[in-house]
């Protein structure tokens, strides 16, 4: 095809691809030189034909770190920080975009770290209580100002993991799968989507090495959220519950989330017995995780009978039982602590939408201009997007609510 392996990845179509980290593009150039199919390259690569065809043509993206190392192994793709052509170091994997894992970090987590750092409880310790607080502070300030610090407050973690033996050596890797997870959590809640695939994906390997059975399935309920939130009912109730099953022996508080995030799925799709079944067996699994607190892992601190009310509610949204939305939503917000202000708002975005559905137009406007700053300083994209279509859904029952409403997000945006 006029190329040999020597000079197949200095082609300047392959070389480009590569710098973009564009695999679609890669996939396309590499076929096209080599002249080898879909099927073959998926084998060379470790993936279905129908894979390699979806990220040719752009219809997946390659988000998790374990796929980028298996097309850079597979292919013999050179990476590093010499000109293309010069063969990786012993360090796998590629730089993710944004606010993902970076070369330097992936290099310390996937490589040995030369560090002289001695590690102690009291310095874990400190370092959870750490955690916390950042948790905490996101509640009410939003995921935005938190991102930088909690990427080097990882980097902090990983560097420590050399100087770790024993049981602390696993409480390091721990302590790093819920500051991956948190990441993640932060990306979503900016909508990249990406970024927290590939920050989920880091999160759920390092939980299943440190045999941590409630963050590895927390994972994959916090991936379930995503399907959801993108209106994806089937993928989010397969997440949910592989949450259930993969992971054995996690507290009633994680399996109450699970089911309650399979019961959304379920309302998303329209299947009201599954819903309302799953939402009764995650309320008792709620109910029975409030009688011992103290049994939940700490990330799990929001997750009580008054967070399960307001995903009641959202899930009877799904189902268009506008009345049932209302009371869940209401109930919920009136017991949720102002120091949740970034969750407040979403929620009474969402009671703004349930008030709509059910013909209360001058209660929905009420609700909804009395958050519409908040949901544009701390709240975008999901506040501010669900305020959108509140005002729609107004617009299009000809109120002068609508109208109003929808001056009122005018003015920041």
């Amino acid at each position: 095809m006029g190329v040999t392996p020597d000079t197949l990845w200095t082609h300047p179509q392959l070389a480009a691809a590569v710098a973009d980290e564009d695999w679609g593009a890669v996939f396309r150039a590499y076929r096209k030189l080599t002249g080898v199919s879909q099927t073959k390259l998926g084998e060379q690569v470790g993936l279905a034909q129908s894979d390699v065809s979806d990220i040719e043509r752009g219809r997946r993206r390659v988000t998790s770190a374990e796929v980028r190392q298996r097309i850079v192994a597979g292919l013999g793709v050179p990476i590093g920080p010499g000109p293309v052509g010069e063969k990786a170091g012993a360090v796998p994997g590629l730089a993710l975009p944004g606010a993902s894992p970076d070369e330097d970090l992936m290099a310390r987590v996937t490589g040995v770290v030369e560090t002289t750092h001695r590690v102690d409880a009291a310095t874990l310790d400190w370092l959870d209580r750490l955690l916390a607080e950042h948790r905490r502070a996101e509640d009410h300030i939003g995921s935005r100002p938190l991102v930088d610090v909690m990427r080097q407050q990882l980097r902090t973690v990983v560097d420590l993991y050399a100087g770790a033996r024993g049981p602390l050596a696993d409480r390091v890797v721990r302590l790093a799968s819920e500051h991956a997870q948190f990441l993640a959590w932060m990306a979503q809640d900016q909508d990249d989507a990406a970024t927290a695939l590939a920050w989920y994906d880091r999160s759920h390997e390092w939980a299943l090495e440190a045999g941590d059975a409630n963050m590895a399935a927390t994972t994959l309920n916090m991936k379930a959220h995503m399907a959801w939130s993108r209106d994806r009912a089937t993928r989010c109730v397969k997440l949910a519950e592989a949450a259930r099953w993969s992971a054995p022996g996690t507290t009633p508080g994680v399996q109450g989330m699970a089911a309650q995030m399979a019961a959304r799925g379920y309302a998303l799709g329209g299947g009201s017995d599954d819903a309302h079944r799953l939402l009764d067996q995650a309320q008792a699994l709620v109910t029975g995780a409030a009688e011992h607190p103290e049994d939940e892992p700490a990330w799990m601190y929001f997750y009580d009978e008054t967070w399960f009310t307001l995903q009641r509610g959202m899930a009877e949204m799904h189902l268009r039982d506008w009345p049932a939305a209302v009371d869940h939503l209401t109930a919920g917000l009136d017991a949720l602590p102002d120091t949740y202000l970034r969750d407040k708002t979403w929620y009474r975005a969402c009671l703004a939408h349930a008030l709509a559905g059910a013909g209360e137009p001058a209660q929905a406007l009420a609700v909804a201009t009395a958050i519409v700053p908040h949901a544009a300083a701390i709240g975008r994209p999901h506040s501010w997007n669900e305020l959108h279509t509140t005002a729609a859904l107004l617009l299009r029952r000809g109120t002068k609510e609508g109208r109003q409403l929808t001056a009122a997000l005018k003015e920041h945006d």
